[in-house]
């Protein structure tokens, strides 16, 4: 295996990890922007430009850009999150460098008034159908009510309202300073050659436009509440919870994580046992979530509203009971086993390295293998975790619960 890095005059960064023994290889632009660098005026903004950059440029058509996509038989696709939107694919080595021109072409849209106003349309209702996804609906509510004004508390598609007086000008402005060239990192993992990637990201991106794209990386404190957003549309109880937690620049974020699963795995936690085994909840689940500069641990449930509190209640015990007498090292140990057998298992593939790859560079500037992740993993130790559950993290959690609920405490 082999690392490569080369950087731009205009500041887009190239990095690649190539393993000659891989049948594929990946590659994929990272863009430094999300949710939480948009104006409430312009909220949700960042995803309907993805949807848009899949729409054209001024040297392909939207059908273009399927065909030749097909044509290669990549898999390919996008995402947006709070803080990252991504465009990739993955396909045989013969085709790296028609993946490379087709991905760099993408990254300068037509973003055209006529693809606008259609894809405003499926943006609106795809809003409207997560109205129907409840499990979606009290995560956002949570994050808001968390985060309050908090660029992080942003949702990821936006408002209705928003989207509809959103104007085409307004994204453009968006685009040109969030994609420009140094905020954005081209990544390749698997069997491709590094010379040809050079040069062709010199020819193809050279020339792109350099911006002042800084994000708001600021702490908050948190004000923990209880807030239930009553319906009869759902005829279960989902109950999220959100505390601070540690961002992505901590060491100790891998700490964080393997708590997190000891206690709260979907299967095979304490949680789960306390919880799910017993048929008090039918899912439950404690995580935790590193992001720029800020950091959650987060909890769902999803119950029968008439053991709702009793499954809250619950939770809070599993969490307070291992916050106040730490885990067994048996417990840490099988939490990093099941976590290392999903990192190694996902690092068998170019395309299960992209997206680790690029966010090491994204979040720290780092270059780290495989091995170096799962390395790290492995070094946490029991005392590490009892120490961050000895700061009773849960202890400011914010609390909101969805469904056919009258109250929670």
């Amino acid at each position: 295996m082999q690392r490569h890095h080369h950087q731009l005059s205009n500041g887009l960064t190239l990095i690649g990890e190539h393993e000659s023994t891989a049948r594929t290889l990946a590659a994929g632009f990272f863009v430094r922007t999300g949710a939480r660098d948009e104006t409430p005026e312009i909220s949700g903004v960042s995803h309907f430009l993805e949807h848009m950059m899949f729409k054209g440029t001024a040297r392909r058509s939207p059908e273009d850009v399927n065909r030749e996509f097909d044509e290669m038989g990549a898999r390919y696709n996008a995402f947006t999150s709070d803080e990252n939107t991504v465009y990739y694919g993955n396909v045989l080595p013969r085709f790296q460098e028609r993946l490379t021109d087709l991905l760099a072409d993408m990254m300068r849209p037509a973003l055209r008034d006529e693809d606008f106003n259609v894809e405003k349309n499926v943006i609106l209702e795809e809003i409207a159908m997560y109205q129907d996804r409840p499990q979606y609906l009290v995560f956002d509510l949570t994050r808001a009510t968390f985060f309050q004004s908090h660029p992080m508390g942003a949702s990821v598609l936006g408002t209705a309202e928003s989207i509809r007086d959103l104007q085409r000008e307004q994204m453009q402005e968006y685009f040109s300073r969030r994609y420009a060239a140094n905020n954005l990192t081209f990544v390749l993992t698997g069997n491709y050659d590094w010379e040809t990637a050079k040069s062709q990201i010199e020819r193809l991106c050279g020339g792109w436009n350099t911006e002042n794209a800084p994000r708001e990386v600021t702490g908050f404190t948190p004000s923990p509440t209880t807030k239930i957003q009553e319906t009869d549309k759902f005829n279960r109880a989902h109950i999220y919870l959100m505390a601070p937690g540690l961002s992505a620049q901590d060491k100790r974020r891998y700490a964080a994580a393997v708590a997190s699963e000891a206690i709260g795995a979907a299967e095979g936690s304490r949680l789960y046992w306390a919880l799910v085994h017993p048929g008090i909840a039918e899912a439950a689940q404690i995580g935790h979530d590193a992001s720029d500069g800020v950091g959650v641990y987060y909890g769902y449930i999803l119950a029968d509203p008439a053991r709702a509190q009793e499954s809250l209640n619950t939770l809070r015990a599993v969490v307070a009971e291992a916050c106040a007498t730490g885990l067994k090292a048996e417990e840490v140990e099988r939490a990093k086993r099941r976590m290392a057998s999903h990192m190694v298992l996902s690092a068998e593939t170019p395309m299960g390295r992209l997206r680790p790859v690029g966010m090491d560079w994204v979040y720290r500037q780092e270059q780290k293998s495989a091995d170096d992740s799962l390395q790290l993993l492995l070094d946490v130790s029991l005392q590490e975790v009892n120490e961050l559950l000895a700061a009773d993290p849960f202890n400011q959690a914010t609390i909101v619960g969805l469904g056919p609920l009258t109250q929670l405490q």
